[in-house]
């Protein structure tokens, strides 16, 4: 039986494999894009110059940057009986969505999507194994 659990965030994820047998754990970096939006009124004189702010092309582009991550983090996972997810932002309830839409044998696999805080490497994968049970 292979279980996976994957830690996510929007910069990283990390696949760990509890099993003593294979790789303990493999971390792909996220390619998205943190932005910080410019514009609005560059003066506070009536009629003065503004930018107009496209938010639509940040978000769209931080869309399909999710969409590629997303698929990366399957392909390293397609071969699973149990999946689980933890992390500390919206990255894996996204990965969830995701897995229900284009994955559905993955999404069937997964048991959960748990809130945790950042983690350093070791108690990552001391969190997999106590969930497995390992």
């Amino acid at each position: 039986m292979k279980n996976i659990g994957i830690w996510m965030d929007k910069e990283k994820a990390f696949i760990i494999n509890p099993n003593k047998n294979e790789k303990e754990m493999i971390t792909i970096p996220s390619q998205i894009e943190t932005y910080r939006i410019h514009g609005g009124s560059g003066t506070r004189v009536k009629g003065g110059p503004q930018d107009v702010v496209q938010d639509s092309k940040y978000l769209e582009r931080e869309k399909h940057q999710f969409k590629a991550y997303f698929k990366e983090i399957a392909s390293h996972v397609k071969d699973v009986d149990k999946l689980v997810v933890f992390g500390p932002a919206e990255a894996g309830e996204k990965f969830k969505k995701e897995l229900g839409y284009y994955y559905k044998d993955l999404h069937d696999k997964l048991e959960g999507v748990f809130k945790t805080d950042s983690m350093t490497a070791n108690q990552t994968k001391a969190l997999v194994r106590d969930y497995f049970n390992l």
